[in-house]
């Protein structure tokens, strides 16, 4: 099952492409070049405030990505990300007991093949498929004994793989909290929330802790510059950094997100997809909660319930707080074996199951509705290029020497990981955490200009821009900076076919000859 999981996803990055998309774009290649070259103490947030998230997670893709050719580190990313359906198949076997049959694994694992998210992240960049794999596993240990309790091994490992998957990326603390509120309903549950608490407590230390004492040590806040609300950092607005953007403006709209999904619509999305599996769950949860008044008995047993919690928590979590649809992907691929274990419950509360096992009758059933669900998904895309030209940029001799580059937009992050060794970038378009004048960021800018390298200072910025994201040429002004109108600008090929300008920067201030001169003339008059 590894092997085929793994093939199946190197071979679905292969025929999807090369991953270019806008976060990789920004921060993601960035983050992992930074790390592997200590770049973080001489540049200045070139993927702009995304810069400051533990680049841990990057560095694997960013190796990967760098250390293979093309398209190999695509389908090894690809095989990597496939692994999450092996461990859908161990979670649906363990979720689903003695009804785990070839057919309600091989439904649950259709399901969660074609879980739009998931499948447009294979062979990306993206962390969410990534630390989907730790949450998702330690989920399995937790429900692992039939019994509703669980081994205090498996507890310690669960808790250390929803800390480790939190630590990497803090949207992930949704499932964590989500995790420890269902341990309530375990036949122990003291015991369970303290091994299973301090274990995540140690994994998230493991993963995050050395990247939040460095960001305390530069910007006093070890979250720099996220929640500065509490930790006030004077590097910082004093305000919360949150996306509103795809958040529900009502209970009615936050009612209607599941299935807005079903059709198409994406509130919760930069880009279209479809997807009706919350939509699918919520209609069968229903439907076995007026079973069970009708019938006047429990259709779901107590681990059932525990389950239910943890999804419709996280889910509630999730929607509260950032109500973007990729944070979500552990309960899309997790909605496979769900809406499977919903859907016999339901049938075997109607059709009294035989020697106490699933009903024989619930497996067609069961093998219908996913492939409606499959045939009904669709994947978002987030830009990609075909292998056949894989973007390889080649710099213009005038850009082969170490320089200071000034990004006047973004996303223009990966573009250091291919300039000469020794190069400085300084991001100075950030409008959602300026540079402040004076601060830490702000003085590595003025110290880098005064020291000046081999080859120049230049600006990049796009050579065609959309409305809503200009160059901000007016910010060079701030360092009195100027674009050199006598020598001409460079071209360097973007990932997305849009070439990046790379212009001559000089200082704006008059000579000091001709200040002089001035000053002379003013005397004589």
């Amino acid at each position: 099952m590894i092997a085929g999981s793994a093939i199946a996803g190197a071979v679905y990055a292969y025929v999807a492409g090369e991953d270019i998309n806008w976060d990789w774009q920004n921060y993601h290649d960035y983050a992992g070049f930074a790390l592997l070259a200590g770049r973080f103490d001489v540049d200045v947030a070139p993927g702009g405030f995304q810069s400051f998230l533990n680049p841990l997670i990057y560095l694997l893709p960013y190796v990967v990505r760098h250390g293979l050719p093309a398209p190999w580190w695509g389908m090894a990313l690809g095989a990597l990300h496939g692994l999450n359906l092996a461990v859908v198949f161990w979670l649906t076997r363990v979720l689903l007991r003695r009804a785990a049959h070839a057919s309600t694994l091989a439904a649950a694992l259709l399901i969660a093949a074609l879980s739009p998210m998931a499948l447009s992240e294979v062979g990306t960049s993206f962390a969410d498929i990534l630390t989907t794999i730790p949450i998702l596993a330690g989920l399995a240990l937790l429900f692992s004994h039939e019994d509703n309790d669980a081994r205090p091994r498996h507890l310690l490992a669960a808790g250390l793989m929803f800390g480790a998957a939190t630590g990497l990326k803090l949207t992930n603390a949704t499932f964590l909290i989500a995790a420890g509120v269902s341990l309530l309903l375990m036949a122990r549950p003291l015991r369970a929330v303290v091994i299973f608490g301090a274990a995540s407590a140690l994994g998230g230390l493991v993963t995050a802790g050395p990247w939040a004492l460095k960001m305390l040590r530069d910007f006093g806040s070890p979250l720099y510059p996220f929640y500065n609300t509490i930790f006030r950092s004077p590097e910082a607005p004093l305000v919360s950094i949150v996306d509103t953007r795809f958040m529900p403006r009502s209970l009615a709209d936050a009612l209607a997100y599941p299935f807005d999904w079903v059709v198409g619509k994406h509130p919760s999305s930069e880009w279209p997809f479809r997807d009706p599996r919350f939509a699918v769950s919520i209609v069968l949860l229903i439907a076995v909660f007026l079973t069970g008044l009708w019938q006047r008995r429990e259709v779901l047993g107590l681990r059932d319930r525990r389950l239910m919690i943890f999804f419709w928590i996280s889910y509630v979590l999730w929607l509260l707080a950032f109500s973007i649809q990729r944070y979500l992907m552990p309960l899309e691929l997790l909605a496979a074996p769900l809406i499977v274990l919903l859907l016999i419950r339901l049938i075997d509360a109607w059709r009294e199951p035989v020697a106490g096992q699933a009903s024989v009758r619930s497996r067609p059933a069961v093998v219908v509705a996913a492939l409606a669900i499959a045939l009904a998904s669709q994947p978002t895309d987030w830009m990609r290029r075909p292998w056949s030209d894989p973007y390889r940029p080649q710099l213009a001799d005038a850009l082969r020497q170490p320089a200071t580059i000034l990004l006047l937009q973004k996303p223009l992050g990966y573009v250091a990981s291919v300039l000469p060794e020794g190069s400085r970038v300084y991001q100075l378009s950030e409008l959602v955490v300026p540079l402040v004048p004076g601060g830490v960021l702000d003085r590595r800018v003025r110290g880098g200009l005064a020291d000046p390298l081999p080859g120049g200072v230049w600006a990049l910025y796009y050579a065609e821009s959309p409305a809503d994201n200009p160059p901000r040429l007016d910010v060079l002004a701030d360092y009195d900076l100027k674009i050199d109108s006598a020598r001409r600008c460079e071209r360097i090929p973007g990932a997305d076919g849009t070439d990046v300008m790379a212009c001559p920067v000089i200082s704006a201030a008059p000579p000091a000859a001709s200040t002089a001169t001035l000053k002379s003339g003013s005397s004589a008059d």
